[in-house]
């Protein structure tokens, strides 16, 4: 993992690093960090795991709750289908321990194995200034569920309750979280994303089936209706307190029932989209952090979840398969010529203006990709978004950090090509 200053999302995601032993954080329940966090739970009649934590750290967080088992591991539950919940189980599966996670828990995996080509890609790029990773991630394990809940699965175990419940919202359509009712308990992992009171990620950048606005906020009504006084999530420390989780629970329904309220006004009223990404802003009281998803993304979300991909300002050429960049020669041509381009583009960033400058500079690095002026220029831009940024978003910094370590990668090769 990096050691440069990270994002809040990057730190909790990266605070594992350091971990020598298993934190309690409840009675008879321990957590070890991780990119997603597992935790163990002792009872009378052996232990159960909540996620198991990413591939290759099976041995690792084996390792650090070994101290504190009490007995045979009965069961495991899964969360949500996604690598760093499960990718370290098959070192921590014992004989006889059962399976549990979500219906739809193999489909979900199996629809990550199809795109394993385009998802690893896309991850590649984006994850570079974190995972410091040779070529595309390792290949998850293949897991069978021994169930697959799709409504409700209540159980006990050594004298402690447990109900895992199929939720409509998270981050695949498999999520559920646990709930033990006499210790108001629910083990919620990335339900809500990866950070508490915080926006969700409605659509990745790096790519995923999208996740549904209602479902999102159903899901906060199912949590909110059990009047948890424990919250255990999939980063950081547990949330403590009735009155403080839903005072959080509260605030974030109330934020993205605002933007979706918000974002169907203004399409109703004619509005573009970008026009919406724009101007829609939370009010004081209803704001939440953005380390993961952000407002403008979850406008968009919205505005396409209704609408579909086709933006009719788009105009006719989006029904059909010719980008406008098909015509990137033509206009740079009439522009006279990438530097041309790269010069309008300077004056673009000189004027705080960096969005203006990348439109531009798409063109010319598309005629010309290698084009000196214009990659420095393109380097300037990024450099001016990721300072107005305050690199809080994990997603947005991550991008902007690697088309600046590419626009870097391309302009070191000049100069070596230059002095060869």
């Amino acid at each position: 993992m990096s050691s440069k200053p990270q994002t809040p999302l990057g730190a909790l995601v990266t605070a594992g690093d350091g971990q020598t032993a298993a934190e309690p954080i409840a009675d008879g329940i321990f957590m070890v960090k991780d990119i997603t966090n597992a935790y163990l739970v002792t009872t009378k009649d052996g232990d159960l795991l909540v996620n198991t934590g990413f591939l290759g750290h099976g041995a690792r967080n084996k390792e650090l709750f070994a101290p504190h088992r009490t007995g045979p591991l009965r069961r495991i539950i899964l969360t949500q289908s996604h690598a760093d919940h499960y990718g370290a189980l098959p070192e921590q599966k014992e004989d006889g321990t059962q399976v549990i996670a979500g219906a739809g828990f193999t489909d979900t995996a199996a629809y990550f194995d199809r795109l394993a080509p385009f998802l690893g890609r896309r991850s590649g790029k984006l994850w570079a200034s974190m995972t410091r990773r040779d070529g595309p991630p390792p290949k998850p394990p293949v897991i069978i569920p021994d169930i697959a809940v799709a409504t409700t699965h209540a159980f006990e175990q050594g004298g402690r309750r447990f109900e895992v419940v199929k939720t409509p919202g998270g981050e695949t359509l498999c999520s559920v979280f646990l709930w033990m009712p006499d210790e108001k308990t629910v083990f919620t992992s990335n339900l809500f994303g990866p950070v508490w009171r915080a926006m969700p990620n409605l659509v990745t950048i790096r790519g995923d089936r999208p996740r549904l606005v209602r479902a999102y906020l159903r899901s906060v009504e199912q949590v909110r209706a059990l009047e948890p006084e424990l919250v255990i999530t999939g980063h950081g420390d547990p949330i403590r307190g009735r009155d403080t989780i839903r005072a959080d629970l509260d605030r974030m329904h109330a934020a993205v029932s605002y933007l979706e309220r918000e974002t169907i006004a203004g399409m109703n009223a004619g509005r573009m989209v970008q026009d919406l990404m724009r101007e829609i802003a939370l009010p004081d009281d209803l704001k939440i952090g953005e380390f993961h998803g952000k407002t403008p993304w979850v406008v968009r979300a919205i505005w396409e979840e209704n609408a579909g991909w086709f933006h009719y300002a788009d105009g006719t050429t989006a029904l059909y398969g010719v980008p406008r960049s098909a015509v990137d020669a033509d206009l740079a041509e009439m522009a006279g010529g990438a530097g041309a381009l790269a010069v309008r583009a300077h004056a673009h960033v000189v004027s705080q203006r960096p969005l203006e400058a990348l439109h531009l500079l798409d063109i010319a690095l598309h005629v010309a990709p290698d084009h000196e002026a214009a990659l420095d220029v393109k380097k300037a831009a990024l450099e001016q978004l990721l300072a107005a940024s305050g690199g809080a978003n994990l997603s947005e910094t991550m991008w902007l950090k690697a088309e600046i370590a590419d626009a870097e990668a391309r302009l070191a090769k000049q100069k070596q090509e230059g002095e060869g």
